[in-house]
């Protein structure tokens, strides 16, 4: 649930009628004071109480109303009652509310289980069964953390993660961060589940890595809806989990050598560049990137992606459409409820479905392949017709390539994928080009390979790059 919002907004003559079409539940706006400044639209608001952090979203219009936390210089939330938007555009009309939510103690570790461990001997016997050709250097152990971090609005929250440890390393260790992909069911997650990607982390950590792998907000123990390919969420989520990974390592005395490698695949792709962004943006003189290596994700959700949902192609995988549409209705509400956004023979039989407690073979089990059958008729034809649809406008909001990286980027994307496809990775390599951002290259593995043939070879390649550059 979105946090109770103490609004300010702008400007005053419009708020209240906007303010009670938009808010999640009745509020009361509290309108304080706000001057226009040489730098922009200065805000001010009054106190939430002790403890409170502020989150500002902005508005751009009545027609197609929908707020978002906007991209700054710095983080949210912010514990001052006063910011200035430099990114307003001259003699343009934008509304504004502030979040007060309690504030959080980033990174805490909260708690440590162990979960598992491994001999040299099992992870050797295990790869070789997954014909993947490499060896074990150490015994792993795989702990579950429990840490704070943020929810989508910028209040404190809970979440859960694996750390994969190698056992009595002789050397200090580089950090990997492992963003794994879509997963429907709460239970599947990381730390709950001894998965394929799970066991992924396992072989880094038997290679010299210490190995995180976030579960994300709204799955494993974390008792949100999820908030799937919510980039600034899932980046949240994954930097206070290395955090939370260094107070574990430091608690047994393992020495980390200030290396950092970023790797996800799919949703954990989209996650990998969110995480990126985050870091350099924001937390630069916390962390360096070694080497980033997002694969096979949907970068550009309001273009290629939104483009491609709409041709009425049959979808490997449906149900990824149906958690963008739970989780973008659970963060941004964009209309008074998920039924409200579906086709009459929907509106019962999927909003269940999407509970965290179903697996995306249960969902794609009642979805059509042409996902567009699955909108309402109204959504339907505002999407195809509006550029500031609300749906849109939540997409872009996640759009991954308006940046500049700065650390080595390579984006693996094959050229048969059909579920996300590659053509995402195409416009993210061109825009980053564009703004000079020459390092960034785009890998092809196989350029017949689909999604999940392109998973093994892409990880392979990105795991020899790493190497080549671990101390």
């Amino acid at each position: 649930m979105c946090p109770q919002p103490v609004f300010f907004l702008l400007p005053a003559t419009a708020a209240l009628a906007l303010a009670a079409s938009l808010a999640a539940q009745p509020v009361a706006p509290q309108i304080h004071q706000w001057n226009l400044s040489p730098e922009g639209p200065t805000l001010h608001w009054t106190d939430a109480g002790p403890g409170q952090v502020y989150t500002v979203q902005i508005c751009e219009s009545f027609e197609d109303p929908l707020w978002i936390t906007p991209r700054t210089p710095f983080p949210w939330p912010v514990p001052t009652r006063t910011w200035t938007d430099q990114t307003a555009p001259p003699n343009d009309t934008r509304f504004y509310r502030v979040l007060a939510s309690p504030a959080a103690n980033r990174g805490s570790l909260l708690r440590t289980d162990t979960i598992e461990s491994y001999t040299k001997t099992q992870i050797n016997f295990m790869l070789s069964l997954l014909g993947v050709p490499l060896a074990a250097q150490y015994d792993v152990t795989v702990h579950r953390l429990t840490y704070e971090t943020l929810d989508p609005w910028g209040g404190r929250t809970e979440a859960t993660g694996a750390i994969a440890l190698p056992v009595s390393p002789t050397k200090p260790l580089p950090l990997c961060s492992y963003q794994h992909g879509t997963l429907a069911e709460r239970s599947e997650a990381p730390s709950y589940n001894s998965s394929i990607e799970r066991f992924l982390g396992v072989a880094l950590a038997a290679s010299g890595y210490v190995a995180t792998l976030p579960d994300y907000l709204g799955l494993g123990g974390s008792p949100l809806i999820h908030p799937y390919h919510h980039a600034d969420s899932q980046a949240t989520a994954a930097v206070d989990m290395l955090r939370a990974a260094r107070t574990a390592c430091a608690a047994r005395s393992l020495s980390l050598n200030g290396q950092l490698f970023l790797i996800g695949y799919s949703q954990g792709g989209h996650a990998t560049l969110a995480l990126h962004r985050d870091l350099e943006q924001y937390h630069a003189s916390e962390f360096t990137i070694t080497a980033s290596a997002p694969m096979a994700g949907a970068y550009d959700l309001s273009g290629v992606t939104t483009t491609d949902v709409l041709s009425g192609r049959p979808m490997p995988n449906p149900y990824y459409f149906a958690l963008i549409l739970a989780s973008y209705q659970s963060v941004y509400r964009l209309a008074p409820s998920l039924a409200d956004l579906l086709a009459p023979e929907y509106q019962t039989t999927l909003p269940p479905l999407l509970d965290g407690q179903h697996t995306g073979e249960e969902i794609n089990a009642i979805l059509p392949q042409d996902v567009t059958r699955v909108l309402h008729p109204n959504v339907l034809a505002g999407l195809r017709t509006r550029p500031n649809h609300p749906l849109r406008q939540a997409l872009r909001d996640n759009d991954l390539y308006r940046w500049t990286p700065q650390a080595p980027l390579r984006l693996y994307h094959c050229g048969g994928d059909q579920d996300v496809i590659i053509a995402n990775s195409q416009v993210a390599l061109a825009a980053f080009h564009a703004r000079g951002a020459t390092h960034v290259e785009l890998v092809v593995p196989d350029p017949n390979a689909d999604h999940g043939g392109c998973i093994v070879p892409s990880a392979l390649l990105a795991k020899t790059w790493f190497d080549s550059l671990k101390q």
